[in-house]
C-alpha cells in the first residue's frame, strides 16, 4: 500500500486501496498499532471516497437542472 496522501487519491485510487487495507485487517497478524494505522487509513479512504461521490452527485444534478432549464 502506498502512503500517498488520502486528499491527493483519486476515487478508483481510494477505493482499490480501501479494499486493501479491509483485506489487511481481515486476514490479521499485524500487532495493535499497525492495525490502529491501518484502521484509520481506511476511514481517511472511504471518507475521501465518499467526497468524491458527493461531488459526482452534485454534478449530476446541476447538469439535469440546466438540462430541464434548457428544454423547458
Amino acid at each position: 500500500m502506498t502512503e500517498t496522501a488520502v486528499a491527493e487519491l483519486g476515487y478508483e485510487q481510494c477505493r482499490d486501496e480501501l479494499v486493501e487495507v479491509v483485506r489487511a485487517l481481515e486476514q490479521g497478524g499485524l500487532d495493535l498499532d499497525a492495525s490502529l494505522a491501518l484502521w484509520e487509513r481506511g476511514e481517511a479512504l472511504a471518507a475521501r471516497c465518499e467526497q468524491h461521490l458527493a461531488g459526482a452527485r452534485t454534478r449530476v444534478e446541476t447538469a439535469l437542472a440546466e438540462a430541464d432549464g434548457a428544454v423547458g
